[in-house]
């Protein structure tokens, strides 16, 4: 396997659950090793969702756990004793990148506050994720991205129907992982900064910045317009572009036109779905006239789309040079042809000829596709990776005896 941009970098992380986890996750699959240190008795609390019913396991595995961590080592530590805490300092010694989403008042109990782990190592990067940011009345509080993301950023009132229904929850780990990738990308920007001035970055992040991020286009209007969009949404027979809009099939299926310069393919189109003429029909010849008779443009195509199923409009489609995509279900997206062309699913090893599909990182290096590594077990390199800083088989066996170690 060729190295990732990273190879070479070590991150230490001292993270639990998905947003700051997710981070070393991506920095792993680009090629950094990366330490995630686990108490020894419970390990990250992430893991035991499985067993409440949480998430899904596949070849023994806990699904959700194998995304966020995959490609890691796992030490166990307790750093709440002064032995695993001494450890840590050894281990940041070797390390580049510092990784946390410890509370303010979790930082100062561990002693790995910036101050703390600039005095075992000046040069790291020191990157703390947050629910909320640092600074504020909600600086020192937690919360998960169903919160922080979700509801505070006004993302979920942008996605709910306005009927005085109750507001929809996020889909599962929604934000962290877009938080996470924001943090990675953030980290090597870090290193980057570090190579070329010296200068190591204190790197803050949250998960209420990057809801923000994400839906910032509708906060700028409604900051400038000092309302909210309004509910319901438009009518969609009153679209300004009727090649901007979904339509149904025959089968209950949906094709997405997503065609912002309508005119170059209204002919072609037109002539794909078997009505030619329609191309120069006076209320459809241009955009302008398309939005002026809007309703018809969009009963006419719902009716034209209702005559075919959803496969024979892909295929019908398929060499259509207008920007459209099928609207596929969750379980197709695996054995959707482009996806497996870039493979966009991959299978992530997990020994004994066993494998977990997993999505790679939505960024492919010099050509090379992404090759996912399965998540560590609880512990799994305690040994290797603390023999590596020097320590004896004689040391760890103290260590295990007062239950600083795993």
């Amino acid at each position: 396997m060729e190295p990732g941009p990273l190879s070479g970098v070590r991150v230490v992380e001292v993270a639990t659950h998905v947003f700051v986890p997710m981070s070393g996750a991506v920095l792993a699959e680009w090629g950094a090793e990366v330490v995630k240190i686990e108490h020894p008795g419970t390990g990250d609390p992430y893991r035991g969702l499985v067993t409440a019913g949480l998430h899904k396991t596949h070849h023994g595995v806990d699904v959700q756990f194998q995304a966020a961590n995959r490609g890691k080592r796992s030490v166990g530590l307790d750093l709440k004793r002064p032995q695993g805490r001494s450890l840590l300092g050894r281990l940041l010694v070797t390390a580049d990148v510092f990784l946390t989403n410890l509370r303010p008042a979790g930082r100062q109990r561990l002693s790995v506050d910036v101050a703390d782990v600039r005095a075992d190592n000046p040069a790291l990067v020191y990157v703390l994720g947050s629910a909320f940011g640092p600074d504020g009345p909600d600086a020192g509080r937690g919360g998960y991205d169903a919160g922080a993301y979700w509801a505070r950023s006004g993302m979920q009132q942008l996605h709910h129907g306005g009927d005085g229904g109750w507001p929809s929850p996020p889909r599962t780990a929604f934000g962290d992982v877009v938080g996470g990738l924001t943090m990675a990308g953030a980290v090597s920007a870090a290193l980057y900064r570090r190579a070329t001035t010296g200068v190591p970055s204190v790197i803050d992040s949250s998960l209420l910045a990057a809801g923000m991020w994400q839906v910032q286009m509708d906060l700028v209007n409604a900051s400038i317009d000092k309302a909210s969009p309004s509910w319901p949404p438009p009518d969609r027979y009153q679209a300004w572009n009727p090649l901007m809009l979904p339509y149904r099939t025959a089968d209950d299926r949906f094709i997405v036109l997503q065609m912002l310069a309508p005119d170059r393919h209204w002919p072609d189109l037109c002539a794909l779905l078997g009505k030619p003429e329609m191309a120069w029909d006076s209320r459809f010849a241009d955009i302008d006239a398309r939005r002026r008779n809007a309703r018809a443009c969009i009963e006419w195509l719902d009716e034209v789309f209702a005559g075919r199923d959803f496969a024979q409009w892909r295929r019908a489609l398929a060499g259509f040079p207008g920007e459209w995509a099928p609207s596929l279900r969750p379980h197709e997206v695996g054995e959707d042809e482009q996806v497996r062309a870039n493979a966009y699913l991959a299978e992530a090893d997990l020994g004994g000829g066993r494998a977990v599909p997993m999505v790679p990182v939505p960024a492919r290096f010099d050509g090379i596709r992404a090759t996912p590594a399965r998540a560590p077990e609880h512990g799994e390199h305690t040994e290797s990776v603390l023999l590596g800083l020097g320590l004896t088989w004689e040391e760890l066996a103290a260590l295990k005896q007062c239950g600083a170690i795993l």
